[in-house]
């Protein structure tokens, strides 16, 4: 009880929504459905297409469409191995980073798996409560901290509660923009995993229709999530969630197998120049062909039902595909090579016995209760292993708890592969009454990024047991595990660019002098030089997993050089230029230079001949 009065127009509209459920959509009279429901005549629908709209379409098509000036500041303090590891962990608002990740990673990401928020009428997540919010107002809003410098939840979180009149609006206008953007980080034979539930998958389904295209949908899995009880649900006890999973193009997607487990290839024991096979028995009791008589070696007639008809039996027989051997007890088998198939054929349902509990991976890594509902790196493991091969990269940008950095570090381990992981999680602060904060987790990244550390630690325990044995002496898994050599990870945070922005074309007499100021030194104040690097690199197209090394003339570690990116493939120079660095630079034969305009402030002639000098060289010379 509220001690407030019946709402008299809700009453009635849900009386209405009773008799006439079609014509309600988030809460709304649809007056022209309502109208045909009726039986009302020459009724005409607007726009009349098969369509999935939302309120607030058109403006999250906008929010996908505006550029961002932000960049990616590396923490080394925080990384495994910064200088050689392959591994990215992105601390960040995702929609964010998918934008400051389109030029350097356009076209390479071969698989995508994300576990988003599922729209359960309870959860928060990033949206505008308003649909008038400006670019300005909501960047402001994500962007308020504490006085810790922690996003503050209350600010940049909405609860997307099932009373709000854009209840399904709001979920599509978080994740259209998002999966827009993903889909542009694709390879032409990626693939992409969206783990949902009965809230939004019909939703989901259509607004990936409308991204990848009906005709790249490869399949909706179901995913046992548990069994027995129930005994508290009002109508069916829910055992199951959803993964559907697209291609970018599916004519450009190979067949998608996953390996067979030791136990099966064990059986395949023989082996000739085409491949392993084993003797199998040619009659079967099922689904036989028509029976035919084979001779035996001795001129007896052979009946049964078998495995293939006459005809192919015939050409198997003189290609030495099927023998007819007597077997100790005096009688004659037919037998044919089985032969090992290329791979085991994903299913459609993935059973809860198979896949276990993520709570379960995190105990084992003492981590228990830091984290609900967390995806377990076995249905990982399976999900991608048919998918990526090595040196793929898998993004996934709802990292949560780090379940895929797991699955892809323990692949590698496994079967000595290289498979890369770019995870990108929230610095969403922790309940303070939460098991995660009492162990000292101050955010959601800061549990993801123990986790990996947590798993490295695991594998090189496991290394260091191996070498105390022979390979030989050792199961295939664990002798794999000596040959991985990227036990690492590099960590990156969502920053503010290093760098003005120059926008001459909103030059007012108030703010000309900024202006002024950006162009004549367009540096920010207390810019690093390692922060502007990286953000000059992925400006350029260049991975954040590009090998980066600082060069000078005559020693590695002399001050005053460049940074080689690529063994010299790009140049970037942040520091003081003369003419002895220059020549060094141009005998590197790099394919295109960046360098600082302020480098050569005071001398004209410098700049006018490293100009000249570099366009004879055919190097593509850029100044900021």
């Amino acid at each position: 009880m509220t001690g407030e009065s019946v709402d008299i127009q809700q009453d009635q509209l849900k009386k209405l929504k009773l008799l006439f459920p079609e014509a309600i959509s988030e809460g709304k009279i649809d007056w022209e459905k309502l109208q045909a429901t009726l039986g009302k005549e020459n009724i005409e629908f607007l726009n009349e297409r098969y369509v999935l709209n939302w309120a607030g379409k058109s403006e999250a098509f906008k929010v996908l469409q505006q550029s961002t000036t932000a960049t990616l500041k590396p923490a080394p303090e925080e990384s495994i191995n910064f200088d050689t590891t392959e591994h990215v962990f992105i601390e960040g608002e995702n929609l964010e980073v998918l934008k400051v990740l389109q030029k350097a990673y356009y076209n390479k990401i071969k698989c995508i798996i994300i576990d988003p928020p599922y729209n359960t009428g309870n959860d928060s997540f990033i949206y505008p409560d308003s649909f008038k919010e400006s670019k300005e107002e909501y960047q402001k809003r994500i962007g308020e901290k504490d006085e810790e410098g922690y996003l503050l939840k209350e600010g940049f979180f909405r609860k997307n509660s099932r009373d709000s009149g854009h209840y399904h609006s709001n979920w599509l206008s978080m994740m259209y923009p998002r999966l827009f953007l993903a889909k542009n980080l694709l390879r032409d034979d990626g693939v992409i995993f969206v783990h949902i539930d009965d809230n939004e998958v019909h939703n989901l389904r259509l607004l990936m229709n409308e991204i990848f295209g009906e005709e790249n949908f490869l399949v909706s899995l179901i995913r046992r999530t548990k069994s027995g009880g129930g005994s508290a649900s009002h109508h069916f006890a829910i055992e199951h969630d959803y993964v559907l999973v697209f291609s970018t193009n599916k004519n450009s997607l190979g067949k998608l197998f996953l390996p067979h487990d030791e136990d099966y290839i064990k059986r395949y024991s023989e082996q000739d120049e085409i491949g392993k096979y084993f003797w199998d028995t040619f009659e079967r009791s099922y689904t036989a062909t028509k029976p035919y008589l084979i001779t035996a070696p001795d001129g007896s007639q052979l009946k049964g039902n078998w495995f293939r008809s006459e005809g192919r039996f015939k050409k198997d027989y003189e290609n030495g595909e099927i023998r007819i051997f007597l077997k100790k007890d005096g009688k004659w088998s037919v037998q044919f090579k089985q032969r090992i198939a290329e791979g085991k054929k994903p299913r459609s349902i993935l059973n809860e016995t198979e896949f276990k509990s993520g709570q379960e991976d995190l105990g084992k890594l003492e981590m228990t209760d830091l984290f609900s509902f967390p995806k377990t790196s076995y249905l990982i493991k399976h999900l991608i292993q048919g998918v990526i091969e090595n040196e793929d990269i898998v993004l996934d940008f709802f990292a949560g708890s780090g379940t895929t950095a797991q699955a892809v570090l323990e692949l590698n381990k496994e079967d000595g592969g290289s498979r890369r992981f770019i995870l990108v999680q929230l610095p969403e602060k922790c309940d303070e009454s939460s098991e995660a904060f009492k162990a000292g987790y101050k955010t959601i990244a800061d549990i993801s990024k123990e986790r990996i550390r947590r798993v490295i630690k695991k594998i090189q325990n496991s290394i260091e047991e191996a070498k105390k044995k022979k390979v030989g002496e050792l199961p295939l898994e664990t002798a794999n595990c000596q040959r991985t050599t990227d036990l690492g990870f590099k960590v990156f945070r969502l920053s503010p660019s290093n760098f003005k922005i120059w926008r001459g074309d909103e030059i007012t007499e108030e703010n000309l002098e900024a202006q002024l100021d950006a162009f004549t030194n367009p540096v920010r104040e207390g810019s690093e030089k390692e922060n502007m690097l990286y953000e000059l690199i992925l400006k350029a197209g260049y991975l954040l997993t590009d090998n980066v090394e600082h060069l000078t003339p005559t020693s590695p570690n002399e001050e005053g050089g460049y940074y080689s990116v690529n063994d010299g493939e790009l140049i970037i120079a942040l520091e003081e230029m003369n003419q002895n660095l220059i020549d060094a630079i141009i005998s590197a034969k790099p394919k295109k230079v960046i360098a600082f305009d302020q480098l050569f402030t005071g001398n004209d002639q410098l700049k006018t001949n490293t100009v000249l000098q570099m366009r004879d060289a055919e190097i593509d010379f850029k100044t900021i």
